[in-house]
């Protein structure tokens, strides 16, 4: 088989000296691959050193062509434009200046055989549902999940040889996720997309998991993948269980074989002590018989020592995703208590909703658990932050999109202790555990963590601030979260007992939380309940 990306004993570390990879083989070959692992693995590293952004310690990377790459979060000035953002600004300049009358050489040069750049960047657009922006629209005017479309846009634009898409559905709606897997499904060259959306991982050739430092390569989708790990699982627990079997038997033989030698010895002493033979044989059989019995005993104790070894390679072919565990006593609300009261703008138009009520005040109630959903640039985030900004009736915390709550430069224990100053350090550092920071990860500082490792620090403050939050507002929590960092959220806000309001597209995640409320935000038609 031939691979259009191979890397060759790649180990990356950062400045701090925190290592991701050490001494990485992997191989991509041709067709879609679905990059899979725990958050913290290194995947998006491993991309962005594929890419050519980040250079290893050691080691090589070689692609087969030019590279494109979407990285997880696009840091864009918002005076950029959309023309811009699709690389054609210069192109199109040049354009309009020949189209008003200037023949300069250097037009045509930045022309180049690109005379219909603009109708192909529009029919790009179009395609990816973004036919009501234009090309002179700047960053600042679009929403999270349109910049993300626009950038991909960029990417099909371009057709590089390989493309590399990190997250690509984060801060997407429903609608823009179809228009997506369609481009994916249509993709003709190499593609490797790190993802937790299980629409997207169906459309792939083959799953390389990144697990413990090592990847693995299975043929098929994520379907085909979760059913060959399924039965990989299932013999590894057999594998468990025969060895826990063959430990307490060999425990039991080596018990039973110092009992009999345990005999033999006080026979002989008691033979040795009656004098029925002369005493050099008698001492001579005293050697033999010790030195039969070492022999014996080391072997028992070897085969007990293989079969506990055999026993902890069995284990550690069982895979362990840990779960979140939190305790929030502080968080409850009384049952019928208001805890927010909002009036909200009426809507720009007028129209008869069949499914559903046009709200003129947002009221939430006791422990609450609302769904905020619609599509990109409907003002989802906008409503969320006004919620935040008026204030409740209770303590309420907000977790944007963008998890800029902590500061890059300290530590997760140094982030958590700073909202919650009068816990103690010790039992700052029990709570983060619950969360999976446990022993020096605590010490991490964030900006080296990865989008799912910087999520669960991020939720760790915000539900240990003082005082704890009873109004809990997540904005797309599941953006960079892997499939079990996924899970392990939804066990999290099961244990919280204040009222939260989820805006996500994310609808499997959010069956997930026991929800009693579903809304719908639209550009112009206002919030709507169902």
């Amino acid at each position: 088989m031939s691979f259009s990306i191979v890397v060759d004993g790649v180990s990356f570390a950062w400045s701090d000296g925190t290592p991701v990879l050490d001494g990485l083989d992997a191989a991509f070959p041709a067709g879609r691959t679905g990059l899979i692992g725990a958050n913290g693995s290194g995947k998006s590293t491993l991309l962005r050193i594929i890419a050519g952004e980040l250079v290893p310690r050691t080691g090589s990377v070689s692609v087969g062509g030019e590279v494109g790459y979407l990285p997880q979060n696009l840091s864009l000035k918002a005076t950029r434009t959309v023309s811009d953002l699709l690389g054609i600004s210069a192109a199109r300049s040049a354009l309009h200046a020949i189209e008003a009358g200037d023949v300069a050489e250097e037009h045509f040069a930045a022309v180049g055989d690109d005379w219909d750049v603009e109708e192909r960047a529009r029919a790009e657009l179009d395609r990816l549902g973004l036919d009501h922006v234009g090309l002179d629209r700047t960053v600042a005017t679009l929403s999270g999940g349109e910049t993300v479309m626009v950038a991909l846009a960029a990417q099909f634009l371009k057709r590089p040889d390989v493309l590399l898409l990190d997250e690509p559905t984060n801060n997407l709606d429903l609608d823009a996720r179809r228009r997506l897997y369609a481009a994916v499904a249509a993709w003709p060259g190499v593609m490797v997309v790190v993802s937790h959306d299980r629409a997207l991982l169906e459309l792939v050739d083959q799953i390389a998991d990144l697990r413990e430092g090592s990847v693995r390569r299975y043929g098929g989708n994520l379907s085909d993948y979760e059913e060959m790990l399924a039965a990989e699982q299932e013999a590894a627990e057999r594998d468990v269980r025969v060895a826990e079997a063959d430990v307490k038997r060999q425990q039991r033989e080596l018990v039973e074989a110092r009992t009999k030698l345990d005999r033999r010895q006080r026979y002989g002493k008691k033979m040795y002590a009656n004098k029925r033979e002369p005493k050099i044989i008698m001492q001579e059989r005293k050697r033999q018989a010790q030195v039969s019995a070492g022999k014996h005993r080391n072997m028992h104790t070897e085969k007990l020592e293989e079969a506990r070894d055999r026993l902890t390679g069995a284990e550690q072919a069982v895979r362990d995703d840990a779960e979140i565990r939190i305790e929030l006593p502080g968080t409850a609300v009384p049952a019928g208590r208001v805890v927010l009261e909002l009036p909200l703008p009426r809507p720009t138009r007028d129209t008869d909703r069949e499914d559903g009520r046009v709200l003129e005040e947002l009221v939430v109630r006791g422990p609450e658990r609302i769904a905020l959903l619609g599509p990109n640039g409907s003002g989802k985030t906008t409503l969320l932050r006004r919620i935040a900004e008026h204030g409740a009736n209770v303590p309420v915390r907000y977790l944007a999109q963008r998890l800029d709550l902590l500061d890059d430069s300290l530590s997760v224990l140094d982030n958590v202790h700073a909202l919650a100053p009068s816990a103690p350090v010790h039992e700052v550092r029990a709570r983060l555990a619950r969360f999976l920071f446990r022993g020096d990860r605590v010490s991490r500082p964030v900006g080296t963590l990865s989008g799912g490792e910087r999520f669960r620090a991020t939720l760790a403050a915000l539900l240990s601030a003082e005082p704890p939050p009873q109004l809990l507002l997540l904005d797309e929590p599941t953006n960079n979260l892997d499939m079990p960092s996924v899970r392990q959220l939804a066990q999290a806000l099961a244990a919280y007992r204040g009222a939260l309001i989820v805006a996500s597209h994310d609808l499997p995640f959010l069956e997930m939380l026991g929800l009693t409320r579903w809304l719908r935000q639209d550009r112009d038609e206002g919030l709507t309940e169902s």
